[in-house]
């Protein structure tokens, strides 16, 4: 084993702190006064940045979100919108003189347009139903929108006679005929997601459904983000759906091209029956960049970056030998190179990729950066680590200078103290080398004994990198006085695909005992009190939780958050099917695996006190399944409180929601660990409270 310190984010991205007695803590109320950075757009002239920050508002557990625009050379950023709604997603005209952009601000969701030479933004569409996203066409008469419609309807008459029938109707009874019936957090209640071109400007022409049927285009991703891409001559739509009748056992998705005149679109990708999507040409109209996927029903198989020649119809991988995720891409403005991020090794990262057959080269390797764009020979990517939320910078193509763009946090953070971050390693059974990253509380004192606190993502193929969340902050829970550690399993993301492979079909097998590997290194840590470790973990590492209560009462206490408890009924009530079909190797009647990884199995061995919290929309890891897990508890008198949520789904998203979380897990561990006390202003946020906070 080794234990590295790390240097402060190399870029600069680490908090600057005033003197140390003058500094607070990071806890859920500091967490909470931090804007947010949203989506952004580079100008056409690659001269100025529009993003979007959103405001937390706890008390009307919302948020409000405003459009600001920024120098992309650099300099002070200026706030272009003001309202006490959401304005998100900006997106320039192709001109360069509007900008575009989301907005609930007249009620429900639509596109709204600022002139940037001055004046009120206008509202631009009126659509029936809500828009989730929107790119303009290139010659900028057209925006392209999707939106879920009643896909009985061609028109948008059609749409607004079914809205409105739906809004009066008395009675809300729902019928299925097949699988996918909701999704994520929501029902799908009849709508289709599809892609319609409405005029930007007056006269271009009427609206049209250019995706129409009874099938998503594009299909749903966690991920967000638009899935089409309009040709350069704004002729032609290529967008991504599932083609397969059984979506819910089925992770296949095709590119589709179609005219922007409508008519019967072409299926661009029939011949891999594994995912095709995120299409984007390149600026001279000649190809079209894309990811892909080869093992069709395993979602998290790597996701390649694909070439397809836009005369031949041939498409080739540009990355064979990269055995990394291929995230979100941009080409540069010569149609020459591709830059990409990338999870490797614990960082998002960036690559650049040089055509026609180049290999994948570092361009910036500083914490973790997600969104990409392109600023003539610059890239402009949102960057964050785990001590700094995310802020916009720039990277020359080759990588030379980089150079922060916005400054949304930068006076609060100066005001925060921050816990110092590692990298811990550890040898598994096997060999494989495991990765961590530790964070010590704000004020460390290496003479003293510290609680602390085990923490194991979701996924399972999933990992904990240098980067910074509002959900699970590792930096939050260190405020609170613990030693954070924050395990990378096999099955984690980011060190191979061999090694996100391994978790399948043995999901409380080595990867368990990986787990338990990293719990003996905390403990041997010689500033942990090795008597006060609690573990937490959501949705996998919900799962998690729930196998470790059955199997070792090593730890003071856990939390479980949206964890599969019955491996049977959780797996025939969740929505997207083919991922216990691929995880378990078939179906409970065909399967053993269900039983032998079942946390059920081993409910009889639960000792440990637990906290259980579900959400009521979390169609991902039914609600029931936290139910039966509190109700296993409670009736074995193993102490545990259950928090629910009714308006949330896999994720805690609302602020006051949030709080509440943050505030009931943080009152917990204190019972039982003796960390920090949660602010009882918080814990009184809940709909009713039942009985006593805490137990003391």
């Amino acid at each position: 084993m080794r234990f590295r310190r790390l240097l402060p984010f190399v870029l600069g991205l680490a908090s600057a702190g005033s003197a140390v007695g003058q500094q607070r803590l990071l806890r859920f109320e500091e967490l909470a006064k931090l804007d947010r950075l949203g989506g952004f757009s580079v100008s056409p002239d690659g001269r100025q940045v529009a993003f979007a920050v959103a405001t937390p508002d706890v008390e009307a557990n919302t948020s409000h979100g405003a459009i600001w625009i920024v120098p992309a050379g650099g300099g002070e950023a200026r706030r272009l919108t003001r309202s006490d709604k959401h304005d998100a997603d900006p997106r320039f005209s192709p001109d360069g003189r509007r900008l575009a952009f989301l907005s609930d601000r007249d009620g429900g969701q639509q596109i709204w347009v600022l002139d940037l030479a001055g004046g009120d933004p206008i509202r631009a569409t009126s659509f029936p139903t809500e828009v989730s996203d929107f790119t303009w066409s290139p010659d900028g008469k057209w925006f392209l929108i999707s939106s879920d419609v009643f896909p009985e309807c061609a028109d948008t008459a059609c749409l607004e006679r079914v809205r409105k029938q739906r809004a009066d109707a008395k009675v809300h009874g729902r019928v299925a005929e097949r699988l996918l019936f909701r999704h994520w957090n929501t029902w799908k209640d009849g709508t289709r997601t599809h892609i319609w071109k409405l005029p930007a400007v007056e006269g271009a022409g009427a609206a049209l459904d250019l995706t129409p049927g009874d099938h998503d285009a594009p299909p749903f991703h966690v991920g967000g983000g638009v899935d089409w891409t309009v040709s350069p001559d704004s002729r032609e739509l290529v967008y991504s759906s599932n083609p397969d009748r059984d979506e819910a056992l089925s992770t296949n998705s095709d590119l589709f091209a179609v005219s922007l005149d409508g008519g019967a679109p072409k299926n661009l990708t029939a011949g891999n029956k594994a995912f095709d999507g995120n299409p984007r040409f390149s600026p001279d109209g000649k190809w079209i960049a894309y990811r892909a996927q080869t093992r069709p029903g395993f979602e998290s198989d790597r996701f390649r970056l694909m070439l397809l020649d836009r005369a031949t119809g041939v498409s080739r991988s540009l990355t064979d030998g990269f055995d990394f995720w291929v995230d979100d891409f941009r080409w540069t403005g010569d149609s020459k190179s591709i830059v990409f991020a990338s999870q490797v090794r614990g960082r998002e990262s960036l690559y650049r990729l040089d055509l026609p057959a180049g290999a994948p080269v570092p361009i910036w390797t500083g914490g973790a950066a997600t969104a990409v764009g392109i600023a003539g020979r610059r890239v402009v990517f949102a960057a964050s680590a785990l001590t700094r939320p995310p802020e916009l910078w720039s990277v020359g193509v080759d990588g030379a200078a980089p150079a922060a763009l916005t400054h949304v946090d930068d006076a609060r953070l100066r005001e925060i103290a921050m816990g110092e971050v590692s990298e811990r390693f550890t040898a598994a059974a096997d060999g494989q080398r495991l990765h961590a990253w530790v964070v010590k509380p704000p004020f460390f004192d290496a003479k003293k004994k510290y609680p602390a606190v085990f923490l194991i993502h979701g996924g399972p193929q999933g990992a904990w990198v240098d980067g910074w969340s509002t959900r699970w902050n590792p930096e939050v829970w260190a405020a609170y006085g613990y030693v954070v550690y924050a395990a990378n399993p096999r099955g984690s993301t980011g060190f191979g695909q061999d090694f996100v492979d391994a978790i399948s079909r043995d999901w409380g097998g080595k990867a368990y005992d990986d787990l338990m590997r990293q719990a003996d290194d905390l403990a041997a840590l010689p500033f942990v009190d090795k008597t006060k470790i609690g573990a937490a973990g959501a949705s996998y590492g919900g799962y998690m939780i729930d196998w470790i209560a059955g199997h070792t009462d090593r730890f003071a206490t856990l939390v479980s958050h949206d964890g599969t408890f019955d491996l049977v009924s959780a797996n025939l009530e969740t929505e997207e099917l083919w991922f216990p079909k691929w995880e378990f190797g078939g179906w409970p009647w065909n399967s053993d695996l269900y039983r032998t990884w079942n946390p059920l199995e081993s409910a009889g061995h639960f000792k440990t006190p637990m906290l259980v919290i579900t959400s009521e929309r979390d169609y991902r890891v039914p609600f029931g399944q936290g139910l039966q897990l509190f109700t296993a508890l409670q009736v074995q008198n193993v102490p545990s409180k259950l928090l629910t949520f009714p308006d949330e789904g896999h994720w805690v998203l609302k602020p006051g929601n949030s709080c509440l979380w943050h505030n009931t897990v943080m009152d917990w561990l204190h019972r039982w660990l003796g960390g920090a006390e949660a602010d009882p202003k918080g814990l009184a946020l809940a709909y009713s409270v039942w009985g006593q906070v805490s137990q003391r």
